[in-house]
């Protein structure tokens, strides 16, 4: 970092306006950048179309729904994104009010959280498609050419903007805004629509970087799926389709009691004993459950790095969790059971008859430990096949993490770039 862009940071975090910049009731930006306009001197705000998730479907027009705006992080509802999202089968004239065009910025109306409440997306539709703003969507259209297009997306992102968002936001399990508190929202912004489009242009960089590492990520977890499904047996098979070489041993069936020990409580936490030892220090985990006088009283048990957990109670009864740590040499029934929705279809099998058949529906769902502990697991006989299949997915799973890191960073990356560029710290 440039020594005069320290001093800045520096000068900014005593309270003190360093040279060429200017204290608003908003925040400290640039001189010579625009802070007299608020998001009602901007955008001309419409709403959305309400439609209900039934509603949709394949055909028709794309349809911005607030759920897919909410749980999504792209920042532009580009042509791509509008062949992912559901459509509505309606024939628009082509005037409503409801319809979104190339430039315009949809709004959330409606967030369980307060960071949702700023979260907006630029709409790319150069040749102006039907696009249909949905339930709890409001979208702004420009008034005139103060904003560059692709600038827009990062309009809500700044600091000074998300407090403002945060401090309007009204309500108490859900937050929102509306058509009458969004105008109110100042912003400041560069004059010049080159510096804009240079802000965009290296965000953009950024936010592509963790695009690619997100997809990366994602073929990886397939992958591995994949794998899982092929090195060990499917439904009404002993021993799987695909083997490492040089191995022709049988496998066996063990019952989990056998490669476990299960203690008592809310949820089960199972260390290895006999496949596997951890000498990592145990985390201690903290369950309840009914005493013989009808109290309830707390037990404390002991959760190994190595550990395999899963729900006895609710309506998630049987979802099996692994935690994460390192895959040891034996521990094949670790990676068998270490994702929710294995593709081990023995497992799955095993697990979906208990919770079928030996549920307690006396209030809330109820395995019992005694049936888990009957539930039995395929696995190699050859120690040096178990130890080969472990090394494997420890390797993946290593990639994965490290993937996972490096996205992790860059993330962080483009944050700490973005609060500089938007608030005019690092001008460009």
């Amino acid at each position: 970092m440039k020594p005069e862009i320290k001093q800045q940071i520096h000068q900014l975090n005593n309270g003190e306006i360093p040279n060429g910049y200017k204290k608003t009731d908003f925040g400290v930006f640039p001189c010579d950048w625009v802070t007299d306009k608020t998001f009602g001197d901007l955008f001309e705000f419409y709403g959305g179309l309400s439609k209900s998730r039934d509603e949709l479907g394949d055909e028709g027009h794309a349809y911005l729904h607030y759920g897919d705006l909410h749980k999504g992080d792209f920042n532009i509802a580009s042509i791509e994104a509008y062949e992912k999202l559901p459509k509505l089968d309606i024939s628009p004239k082509g005037n409503e009010t409801y319809l979104m065009e190339d430039g315009d910025v949809a709004f959330l109306d409606a967030s369980e959280d307060l960071e949702g409440t700023s979260r907006t997306v630029l709409i790319d539709n150069p040749d102006n498609e039907p696009f249909i703003a949905g339930l709890h969507i409001i979208y702004g259209k420009s008034k005139d050419n103060s904003l560059e297009k692709w600038f827009k997306q990062y309009i809500t992102s700044s600091s000074s903007v998300k407090k403002q968002f945060q401090r309007l936001a009204v309500g108490f399990k859900v937050y929102g805004v509306n058509r009458d508190t969004l105008p109110r929202i100042k912003v400041a912004y560069p004059a010049s629509l080159e510096e804009q489009s240079r802000i965009a242009e290296i965000l953009m960089k950024w936010d592509k970087a963790i695009e690619l590492y997100q997809k990366q990520i994602e073929l990886l977890k397939k992958q591995k799926k994949a794998f899982l499904s092929e090195l060990f047996p499917r439904k009404g098979e002993i021993v799987p389709r695909h083997r490492f070489p040089g191995f022709s041993a049988p496998w066996k069936q063990r019952k989990v009691a056998e490669l476990f020990k299960i203690t008592r409580g809310y949820v089960l936490a199972a260390p290895l004993t006999s496949e596997s030892k951890s000498e990592e220090m145990p985390y201690p985990v903290y369950s309840s459950q009914t005493k013989d006088n009808g109290l309830m009283g707390y037990y404390k048990d002991y959760l190994y790095e190595d550990a395999i957990t899963w729900t006895t109670d609710g309506a998630n009864a049987g979802t099996v969790n692994y935690r994460a740590g390192k895959f040891y040499c034996t521990n094949v029934c670790g990676v068998l059971l270490q994702d929710k929705a294995t593709p081990n279809q023995m497992i799955a099998e095993a697990l979906n008859n208990v919770a079928k058949g030996h549920v307690s529906y006396v209030g809330n769902p109820k395995l019992m430990n005694n049936v888990m502990a009957e539930i039995e697991i395929s696995l190699p006989s050859d120690e040096e096949e178990r130890k080969q299949i472990s090394s494997f997915f420890d390797q993946l799973d290593n990639l994965i993490t490290l993937h996972q890191r490096k996205c992790e960073k860059i993330k962080y990356q483009r944050q700490v770039l973005q609060q500089y560029l938007l608030n005019g710290i690092v001008r460009v």
